[in-house]
């Protein structure tokens, strides 16, 4: 009984429960539900606020770009209008100025017509003298000029017959005479490219017995050392010194210093000789690379192809005169850049110009042509600025002056190269006197030919003698030697020996 009783109650205390369970949970779910409404209400409000906001910034916004749009539509207007009034009065300009230029034309064509008229009525004059003149001599201007060239013919007839004698039997001597002279020239001009002054250094040596070892046995040593520097060695009978001969500087720099070398080393052997002279090559090199990169900054100039550097470093072992180029180079970059300043000139084109004057000089000894030219090839080929290159390349006026730079390098060259100690007298230039002292006469008329003697003391001269007559050969010998004294400079004095020769050949057949 109490059992069941016990069952009973806990069932429905079970019940009771579950139903309680269910009404709590009831009640907390409507809870939830207002509280979730809420949230979505307010949220609902808040984004209607945001909204509203948002579309009032945008509205204020675009009112402000339509007055900023109105604004500048106001501020294009005016300038078309402005625009279009300036065209205006352009084409009125236009119009009144084409006026005056047909206006002008009328006025010319009115004056050719004047000229015209003074032209047509000069020739009628001429015409009326030509007609007076016939009338008076009672001779036509062809028959008087017929008539004048018989006079003529009759009165030189036997002197033009001899001079077509002597021309036929003096033409086959003339030609072998200028033969003689063209090679002449051509033998005094390779004797001059290689004296020893200029082509030439010499070795001191310790004593004589390095000559020994530097010839080897039987010559292998010096036809090694000939054979990988390039030079000609001159070992004779001179104390104490080695000849190293090459028109190339750079060889012979190369091979004296490799020389050096060798006798500080005493291990001269042919493998040793071509060890030490590739050894000077780079040497060298590095020596030009050097003084090329000093000269540009020395001088203040930064753009150059280094290739164009390194040609300007090997000025270094090139002498002129007996001054060195590449000091001689620098020195006129300084002075055509103060030239330049106070020129109000371009000081950088001026400095640079002046810098690379002489640059062909560099090569000239393996390329061919003057040294302006073959400077000019060289700017040319490595993008050189084309300023430069007029500035460069009228120094010696073989060219035109083109721009105030190019008088610029050309005075420099002349103040560097003139003033006192600068430069020596040399082969170069008593071949350049003498060729001075012979153009200079040649160009009097009826100089067949002349001749420098006796190292420029005496010019022998040549003239035709149908030309010129004993008394007015003795006034030309006159007139040369005072043009000698006024243009050109010497020591001592310069005899004039002037030679008319009249040769008669007649044949009996």
């Amino acid at each position: 009984m109490s059992t069941l009783m016990i069952m009973i109650i806990s069932a429905g205390a079970l019940l009771l429960g579950i139903g309680v369970g269910y009404y709590l949970r009831l009640i907390i779910a409507l809870g939830k539900r207002r509280s979730i409404e809420i949230d979505i209400k307010q949220m609902m409000v808040g984004a209607k606020e945001e909204a509203q906001k948002i579309t009032d910034e945008a509205k204020k916004l675009s009112e402000s770009k339509l007055r900023e749009l109105k604004e500048e539509e106001k501020k294009k207007e005016t300038e078309w209008k402005e625009k279009e009034s300036r065209l205006v009065k352009k084409d009125e300009f236009l119009d009144t100025r084409q006026i005056e230029i047909d206006k002008e034309i009328e006025n010319i064509k009115i004056k050719a017509e004047e000229i015209k008229k003074i032209q047509e009525k000069v020739v009628k004059i001429e015409e009326e003298k030509r007609v007076e003149l016939e009338r008076v001599a009672k001779l036509t201007e062809t028959e008087a000029k017929e008539e004048l060239m018989r006079d003529i013919e009759k009165k030189y007839e036997e002197d033009i017959l001899t001079r077509i004698q002597k021309l036929e039997n003096h033409n086959e001597e003339r030609l072998d005479r200028r033969a003689k002279d063209i090679l002449a020239t051509s033998i005094q001009r390779l004797a001059s490219s290689t004296a020893s002054e200029l082509m030439t250094t010499v070795v001191s040596i310790p004593n004589n017995e390095i000559k020994g070892k530097i010839i080897g046995k039987e010559g292998r040593n010096i036809r090694a050392f000939e054979r990988a520097s390039g030079v000609e060695l001159i070992v004779d009978d001179t104390p104490g010194s080695i000849i190293i001969s090459s028109f190339d500087p750079i060889r012979r720099q190369v091979a004296r210093l490799a020389l050096e070398n060798l006798i500080v080393d005493g291990r001269i052997q042919p493998a040793k000789i071509e060890e030490l002279v590739e050894k000077a090559k780079e040497e060298i090199n590095k020596i030009i690379k050097e003084k090329g990169e000093q000269a540009v900054y020395e001088c203040g100039i930064f753009n150059f192809d280094p290739r164009i550097i390194a040609i300007i470093g090997r000025l270094y072992f090139r002498t002129s005169y007996g001054q060195n180029v590449l000091q001689h180079s620098i020195e006129m970059a300084h002075i055509a850049g103060m030239l330049a300043e106070e020129l109000g000139a371009d000081v950088a084109i001026a400095k640079a110009g002046a810098l690379v004057h002489d640059i062909g000089k560099a090569l000239d000894h393996e390329v061919q042509g003057t040294h302006i030219e073959i400077g000019m090839r060289i700017l040319q080929k490595f993008g050189a600025d084309e300023r430069i290159i007029t500035a460069m390349k009228s120094h010696h006026e073989d060219y035109p002056y083109e721009t105030i730079e190019s008088i610029i390098v050309q005075t420099a060259d002349g103040i560097s190269g003139g003033r006192p100690g600068a430069r020596r007298d040399s082969v170069e230039n008593y071949l350049k006197r003498l060729k001075e002292l012979e153009s200079l006469v040649n160009a009097f008329p009826a100089v067949e030919k002349s001749y420098a003697l006796q190292a420029g003391r005496e010019i022998r001269i040549f003239v035709t003698p149908e030309k010129i007559s004993d008394t007015e050969a003795k006034l030309m010998a006159r007139d040369i030697a005072m043009k000698i004294e006024q243009e050109l400079k010497y020591p001592g004095e310069i005899k004039v020996t002037m030679i008319r020769e009249t040769r008669i050949i007649e044949y009996a057949r």
